[in-house]
């Protein structure tokens, strides 16, 4: 491999993207699509919610569904998982071998298990089903590269969110001093862990000299579907990205406090008080026609807000 291709391997497997699926809210739209968002770190992907046109909409963004391995519902309303069995069946027809986990609060195995028998006996893989907690937060996956940390939320039926942390990277090498010092390869491993080094002559380097510091690891928080919980602020404070469902503007606070979502005025207020880097808005209700109302309610209390928006790939 040469290094522009190496190169270039290395700075794709180093993104943290998030993937607009769908954003809009329980009735489907022209505009919008029902929930569905992929992360993509370091070459996986991991789906939040499954609303219906998923598959196609990953298809449209070029996402491989051979890098799908986890999914993980916030609830079971339909709008956030009607395109799951038919997501798990043309991995059926693709001949996919490797597991698929499935997250989401209690009834998730009573909900999808009879859909899965009638619609999907024989498939050449297994779907496991990991039913979470809706009643307190705690780390629910972690591998080599993240996190991920369940949110409890308040909505009409047990309702989780999902905060992705990745893990922190080991510093860099630093190739110049390797060389100039003579450090044997077996012992890079143990340098980029915090060791330092001796020389024959007894000189000691210490693991700052011979490393340069790695990038900061980045968080993504999902919330969605919620009423305004602002405890859950500490729980995802200081995340760069967060995307929290901002169903209904102000003027019909009303109707959130009624069918447990929120407004964009709380959206923003809880972003200010979590200190996020960034807020997405999202899950809009189907009775507006122009999103932009709801980028200016919410740019009132917290500047860095941006809508999401079908296709969309933001950057953590």
């Amino acid at each position: 491999m040469s290094f522009l291709l190496y190169f270039l391997y290395i700075c794709a497997m180093e993104k943290f993207q998030v993937h607009i699926l769908g954003c809009g809210s329980a009735l489907p739209t022209q505009h919008h699509l029902p929930a569905s968002q992929v992360v993509s770190l370091r070459g996986k992907l991991f789906m939040m919610d499954c609303g219906e046109g998923a598959q196609l909409q990953c298809r449209r963004s070029h996402l491989k569904f051979a890098n799908l391995n986890h999914i993980f519902l916030s609830h079971l309303h339909g709008d956030h998982c009607f395109g799951l069995i038919g997501l798990i069946s043309t991995f059926g027809l693709q001949n996919r071998t490797s597991d698929l986990h499935i997250y989401g609060p209690v009834g998730l195995q009573e909900a999808l298990q009879p859909q899965l028998d009638f619609f999907c006996t024989g498939i050449p893989y297994r779907v496991v089903m990991h039913e979470v907690s809706t009643k307190h937060s705690e780390v629910i996956f972690e591998d080599r590269s993240v996190s991920v940390t369940t949110i409890p939320l308040k909505h009409r039926v047990p309702c989780c969110g999902y905060l992705f942390r990745e893990v922190q990277s080991l510093p860099h090498i630093r190739r110049d001093m390797i060389d100039f010092l003579k450090i044997p390869h077996y012992a890079i491993n143990s340098i980029k862990e915090g060791a330092g080094w001796t020389t024959e002559d007894g000189k000691f380097f210490p693991h700052e000299r011979l490393v340069t510091p790695a990038k900061r690891a980045r968080s993504y928080a999902y919330l969605s579907d919620t009423t305004y919980v602002p405890q859950n602020a500490e729980l995802v404070k200081g995340v760069d990205l967060l995307f929290h469902e901002s169903t209904f503007l102000d003027r019909d606070k009303s109707f959130a406090k009624q069918t447990f979502h929120s407004t964009t005025k709380q959206a923003a207020e809880f972003a200010k008080m979590a200190d996020v880097g960034r807020l997405m808005l999202g899950h809009y209700s189907s009775r507006y026609d122009d999103d932009n109302l709801f980028l200016e309610e919410a740019k009132e209390i917290f500047p860095n807000t941006i809508l999401a928006n079908e296709g969309l790939v933001v950057e953590v």
